[in-house]
């Protein structure tokens, strides 16, 4: 039995006739009629019966028939979708992002993405903790998530795009504002009138902070209780560089495109070039196994950073570049060069709250 043979046999049931049904199909009555006795050779019983003028279906025949006809028409249906999501014509493309991530490294991909593909649906799940990022990858409800590399995950492939240098928010007028850069040493031991904005405490970008910075290593015996005291604390990487343009604070944090400008006369962000630079980009079940509006999608935000662009694999041995543009500061990165030093933690969507166990985090000031 195959789809060609229920097709024609549909066909008949519909046409009363064997003839009717060759001629629209291009073939002969005969290759019509050999596809219903296989039909009804597989279901061991006549499906067809000659009438004075042409056929009608038996009672099986009309079993069979009413079946087929609303199979066929949602097979029909679901192989034009396959062939719109093959031609980048349809389909919805899901991704998981924190809340962020599209403002500071999606909005020229998406503009350009949309105007090559006005009939794919886009949809951006915002969620709080990289444990969930990872579990709308794993169950399908995602295809693409940009995350906070990490350490392995099973069943998740992550692929760097970006690295993020750190910098030191602080307001215009802060003492620490003339400074060209700031070094570790001086974060690490208390940098007189330093105001620290503390990050997530389970977030990969504290932890790898404060494993750069020589705190709450085990093999020191020293906790969390050996970071500077604080304040002030935050779920994300925007809020953290808006309070320190307020004044409230200094925040330690990957520079970030869109906050440096004209638009922000009263923020100052300082190099810290000794600290390695945190690794950013997406996290899918299958790179090989995205479908095509994925993949291009993927590429369009890669080239809109400088990284690769349209046409260039964002998957494995993907080609390192540099990023495009003072604002971005990152360079592209392959995965075996990300430090082997991470902390034992999950990765994070980028810019989401990072929190893993416990749910959104709420500033406090």
């Amino acid at each position: 039995m195959t789809l060609d043979d229920l097709r024609a046999f549909v066909a008949v049931c519909e046409a009363h006739s064997l003839s009717a049904v060759a001629r629209d199909l291009g073939c002969t009555q005969s290759a019509v009629s050999q596809r219903v006795k296989r039909l009804e050779r597989e279901a061991g019983i006549a499906l067809l019966e000659r009438r004075p003028r042409g056929v009608a279906p038996t009672q099986a025949g009309r079993i069979l028939c009413s079946a087929a006809t609303g199979s066929l028409a949602e097979l029909d249906l679901a192989l034009r979708r396959l062939a719109d999501l093959r031609r980048g014509d349809g389909g919805t493309l899901r991704i998981t992002t924190g809340a962020t991530t599209v403002r500071h490294f999606m909005s020229a991909a998406v503009v350009a993405f949309r105007a090559r593909h006005p009939h794919v649906d886009l949809e951006f799940q915002t969620e709080n903790s990289g444990r969930r990022c990872f579990e709308a990858v794993a169950d399908g409800t995602a295809e693409l998530a940009w995350i906070t590399i990490g350490p392995p995950v099973r069943g998740i492939e992550q692929h760097p795009v970006l690295e993020l240098p750190w910098v030191l928010a602080v307001r215009s007028d802060d003492p620490l504002a003339g400074r060209d850069h700031i070094e570790p040493a001086e974060l690490a031991g208390g940098l007189s009138g330093i105001r620290h904005i503390r990050l997530p405490e389970n977030s990969v970008s504290r932890m790898r902070l404060d494993g750069h910075l020589g705190r709450g290593r085990p093999e020191t015996g020293e906790g969390p209780a050996a970071a500077p005291a604080s304040s002030t604390s935050v779920a994300d990487w925007d809020t953290a560089i808006l309070l320190a343009e307020l004044g409230v604070g200094h925040a330690v944090v990957p520079d970030l495109p869109g906050w440096r400008g004209a638009g922000h006369p009263s923020l100052r962000l300082i190099p810290i070039p000794g600290l390695p630079p945190l690794a950013a980009g997406w996290a899918v079940r299958q790179w090989a196994a995205l479908s095509p509006v994925a993949v291009e999608f993927a590429e369009t935000v890669n080239g809109s950073l400088g990284v690769g662009g349209a046409g260039t694999a964002a998957g494995p041995g993907a080609a390192s570049g540099t990023a495009a543009g003072a604002n971005a500061r990152a360079r592209a990165r392959r995965l075996s060069d990300v430090e082997a030093d991470v902390p034992a933690c999950a990765p994070t969507c980028a810019g989401a709250s990072e929190e893993h166990d416990r749910g959104p985090v709420r500033a406090r000031v």
